[in-house]
């Protein structure tokens, strides 16, 4: 019996829609290799998620949706503003669309023009007459100048006299700058143009192509020849300057400023280096490069000078010379590196180096008179110690010496200490005899 029993319902199967529908089984999906377990069971078991976006394939192949055009290779007529007889050529243009490009020729742009300058008769009575040239002559020059874009090797060879081409450039720009500086209204105006500013040179250009030309037309035992010279004389220049940085490095000085030794005690070692003059310890502190450098900067020399003249010393003793200066309120490095502070400032760690020394020395003459003090305490080396026990035990006479006469009593005299030498001895105690025992 059942619920549907006891309600009095009809037992009717369920309709196929209502049936649960069976899922194919699940097929088991793999762990990918180079994936841990852990990682894996936090994906869901779905795969690993990409890096970074992905898009089909498809659509890699599919070409931009832009405008469609059909471009094409037309052999077409033009004509370039450049040229002033309309002359008809004609070239390879790439047409899109059917249109043929409208626009100038490309290399048109190309072609600049040189601005001649145009006088009149007024103005070359005023400016322009020159004896060494005529009105014809001028007139012709500056037509071919415009003609020729100033290519004065072609204007020498289309002129009708003979002038070479430094004449010509001499004329032509002697005349240009008259006529700018006569036209302007203040020479302010016209100071910086080109022509005006740099005036043409006719002798110094002579000079350099006929220098050129015989540059050019010389052998080559010449060359090599020149090229001797030219070593011959770098290398007397540089000898020259050295011996001159080193005579005035090493200027002679009085012996007035030598040092003296203190209370019999040369502070002169072979750990600190002397003191001496300032300029001479300046001088010969100077590095072996910095004697062939011309120019160099202070600082950087005072550097250097340092550290030669502290070459010797060790590292500790260049900290307490450091320590020192900033106990005195002098900086490391001077603020204003001038020639006469830096040799103050040499001179001073020089005299650091030696107090220091001075202080070693003192140090060592103490501890060794202390060493010879407290040895003169001490027994001889020849005398042998005696130990606590030898000077606290009682003389022990034989046993025979009880049966019979004492053979006497012993003096034993003690050994004193240098210190006690000078005292007289004291007398002979007698020694009191051991008791015996019933065993003796």
């Amino acid at each position: 019996m059942d619920a549907k029993d006891i309600l009095g319902l009809p037992k009717t199967p369920f309709s196929s829609s209502q049936e649960k529908k069976s899922r194919p089984p699940k097929e088991p999906q793999r762990k990918p290799d180079g994936v841990s377990r852990e990682v894996y069971a936090l994906t869901g078991g779905v795969g690993m998620a990409p890096l970074m976006p992905t898009i089909e394939a498809s659509h890699l192949k599919r070409r931009p949706a832009a405008e469609k055009e059909k471009a094409s290779w037309q052999w077409l007529p033009f004509t370039s503003s450049a040229r002033t007889d309309n002359l008809q050529l004609y070239h390879w243009v790439r047409v899109v669309n059917g249109a043929p490009p409208t626009d100038d020729y490309q290399f048109a742009k190309y072609n600049k023009k040189v601005e001649v300058l145009k006088y009149t008769d007024e103005e070359y009575e005023k400016y322009l007459i020159d004896p060494a040239w005529s009105r014809e002559e001028t007139d012709q020059l500056f037509e071919l100048c415009e003609r020729f874009d100033l290519r004065f090797i072609v204007i020498a060879d289309r002129f009708p006299t003979a002038r070479s081409v430094e004449d010509l450039k001499n004329r032509y720009y002697a005349a240009s700058r008259s006529l700018l500086i006569h036209r302007a209204k203040s020479f302010d105006d016209v100071s910086t143009n080109p022509l005006v500013k740099d005036s043409y040179d006719v002798v110094h250009e002579t000079e350099r192509k006929r220098a050129l030309l015989a540059l050019l037309s010389q052998s080559k035992q010449q060359e090599r020849k020149d090229a001797e010279t030219l070593s011959e004389a770098k290398r007397i220049m540089e000898a020259r300057a050295a011996s001159k940085t080193v005579d005035e490095a090493g200027m002679p000085f009085s012996s007035d400023n030598a040092m003296v030794p203190v209370d019999g005690v040369s502070p002169l070692s072979s750990t600190h280096p002397p003191l001496t003059h300032p300029n001479t310890a300046a001088n010969s502190s100077i590095p072996n490069s910095l004697r062939m450098l011309r120019v160099y900067l202070r600082t950087y020399a005072l550097d250097q000078m340092v550290q030669a003249a502290s070459a010797s010393a060790g590292l500790r003793v260049i900290k307490r010379v450091d320590q020192t200066l900033q106990d005195l309120g002098v900086n490391l490095k001077p603020k204003v590196p001038t020639k006469a502070v830096c040799v103050e400032h040499l001179e001073l760690r020089n005299e650091i180096l030696t107090l220091l020394n001075l202080q070693k020395q003192l140090q060592n003459k103490e501890a060794e008179v202390s060493a010879n003090r407290e040895s003169s305490f001490t027994e001889a080396p020849t005398t042998p110690k005696r130990s606590n026990r030898d000077m606290d035990r009682p003389f022990v006479p034989d046993i025979a010496g009880f049966t019979g006469d004492r053979a006497g009593k012993r003096d034993h005299k003690r050994k004193t200490t240098g210190r006690f030498l000078e005292a007289p001895p004291s007398p002979p105690q007698s020694k009191r005899p051991r008791k015996l025992k019933g065993s003796d």
